[in-house]
């Protein structure tokens, strides 16, 4: 749901359609303060001229979580939490790839094989910097997501 926009509208209708006592369970990446994305946008905006501050325009940012549980409380119990996750990455090119497949699409994808391969030389050599090897030498990719689980209560 990350990549579908207007949440205030949304989640209260995905919510109505459920039976009574029905559930609707939801998480979400909320990742784009994390070096990882923080780097995308200041990476784009080096290369690509992209402003910093117009680099999430592809995905938009979640709502805080109190917000969240005010929109579905007026028609469900819920419940909401936050968990950082840290995926273990063998090295900051493990780390680019992994987030070629969501995160880096929408910047790399457009572009023809050489500004591509600029693009990601230079992410990764930010990334290598921002995830620094731990003691056996892994690097830790921090991964938050919120979770919300609601019941919608009868009538």
């Amino acid at each position: 749901l990350q990549w579908v926009g207007d949440h205030p509208r949304l989640l209260p209708r995905l919510l109505s359609a459920l039976a009574p006592g029905g559930v609707l369970a939801i998480q979400m990446p909320d990742n784009l303060d994390e070096p990882s994305h923080r780097l995308m946008r200041e990476t784009a905006a080096a290369l690509l001229g992209i402003a910093a501050d117009d680099g999430d325009q592809h995905r938009a940012r979640i709502l805080p979580a109190q917000q969240y549980y005010d929109l579905l409380t007026l028609q469900a119990d819920v419940d909401v939490w936050r968990t950082t996750y840290y995926h273990r990455m063998d090295d900051a090119a493990a780390i680019v790839q992994w987030l070629r497949a969501t995160g880096l699409k929408p910047y790399v994808d457009p572009l023809a094989p050489e500004p591509q391969a600029q693009f990601l030389a230079e992410y990764q050599r930010r990334i290598e910097l921002a995830y620094p090897a731990r003691a056996d030498g892994q690097r830790l990719l921090a991964f938050p997501r919120l979770f919300m689980v609601a019941r919608r209560r009868d009538g």
